[in-house]
Formats: C-alpha cells, structure tokens, sequence
C-alpha cells in the first residue's frame, strides 16, 4: 500500500510538471505571437504618427504604449545607443539635440496616454543616474563632468502631483540644497506610488537588515497627488 501511494504521488507530481512546462511553452507562444503587432509602430493611425513625429525616438515611445495597452507592466525605453548623454565635450550642441529629438515624442505620448484614460494608471519616470556640472570640465572641451550633488528628474501619471517643482540646487547650480531627495527616497516613493510599503520589503541576512532601499528612504508625500 505504501508503494503503490509513493507511486501515486510521483505521477501527480510528474503530471503537475507536464502541466506547468505546457502552460510555459503556452506563454511563450502567445508572447511570440501578439510581439509582432505590438512592435509594429507602422499599425498606428497617420494622426497618431504625425503627433509623435519622426524619428527612432517618437517610434520608441509608440511602440511603449502599444506595449502598454496590451498589459505589459514594466517598459525601459533606453536613449539612443552608447552614451549620448555623457558629454564630456560639446555639451551645449549635443544636449539641445538630444533634448529636440525627445522633446515632441514624449510630449505626444503623456497626451497619447491621457486620451486613451492611461496615464491615471501609469507612473512615468524620466532620468539619469546623475547631473553635470554647472562649470566647463576643461574650457577648451566645453563640456561638463558628472555631478551626482545635484540633478532632475520628472514624474508624471501614476498618482502623481502634476505641475510643480520639488527642491532646488545652490545659486550655482552644483549641490541639492532645498527639500533635497534622496535616491533611497525617490526609490520609496517610486514604490509607493506601485503601491508597495517599502518598509515592508526588509530582511535580514549575515546579521543585518537588507531591502531595495537600502534600510533607507521616505516617501516624498509632497510629490503625491
């Protein structure tokens, strides 16, 4: 009898794994099926093209909210191959650029997700790991060094307070100085906003506590709407 149970539970656990490897070749084939339309930017009315504008940068943002009308929960839109951003020479030639080939597409896409009653539920974030410097990093380069004392970033949707500015650097433009925010804190705030206690996600290991926010953070409530 005890045989014939050990016999019994090796084939239900034999089928659970059939059942859980078919459901996983499912998934992949319908993520592998329904790609090829989310990523054709080319399905989008003429309207809807013409308002992001040209460009790698508008098609990158179209395909984002394509991607995001279909449930995907978490879209990276990365800027341009390399460094762009990371001018050490050139700096005000470069970043007025980048900053024109952004501008019209990202506008486009927080109108494109208001119209579409997307924005409500979407957090958008906007930003680098650090600023540069308000002074040339070598008069000849005309560029600027990294400074992580002080730099912005934008939030929009996803609960958040719109049409405001939070915090402020020095009169030179170098150090945070006024309601400064942490990394750790946007971190907490980022996700509070996806509707996680950020306090909640501690544990401990090799003596001592560990979470995304490194033990650290708050929530900026004045950010929320």
């Amino acid at each position: 009898m005890r045989k014939l149970n050990e016999r019994h539970l090796e084939e239900r656990q034999g089928d659970a794994q059939l059942e859980a490897r078919i459901q996983s070749f499912e998934l992949a084939f319908r993520m592998q099926s329904e790609a090829t339309d989310a990523f054709d930017a080319g399905k989008e009315p003429q309207a809807v093209r013409e308002m992001y504008g040209p460009g790698l940068q508008a098609r990158q943002l179209i395909i984002a909210r394509r991607l995001l009308e279909r449930g995907v929960r978490f879209v990276q839109v990365w800027s341009g191959g390399g460094q762009p951003w990371d001018n050490h020479d050139n700096l005000e030639k470069e970043h007025r650029k980048l900053a024109k080939d952004w501008d019209q597409p990202i506008a486009a896409f927080l109108k494109d997700l208001k119209q579409r009653g997307m924005l409500d539920s979407t957090l958008v974030i906007w930003g680098g790991e650090f600023g540069r410097t308000p002074v040339a990093e070598l008069p000849q380069l005309s560029g600027r060094d990294h400074n992580h004392y002080g730099f912005s970033m934008w939030l929009a949707g996803g609960g958040v307070k719109g049409g405001i500015v939070h915090g402020a650097t020095d009169e030179c433009g170098f150090a945070a100085e006024k309601d400064k925010v942490h990394v750790h804190d946007l971190h907490a705030t980022i996700l509070h906003l996806l509707g996680f206690d950020h306090e909640k996600l501690t544990y401990r290991y090799a003596g001592r506590d560990f979470r995304l926010t490194d033990v650290h953070g708050r929530v900026v409530k004045e950010l929320l709407a």
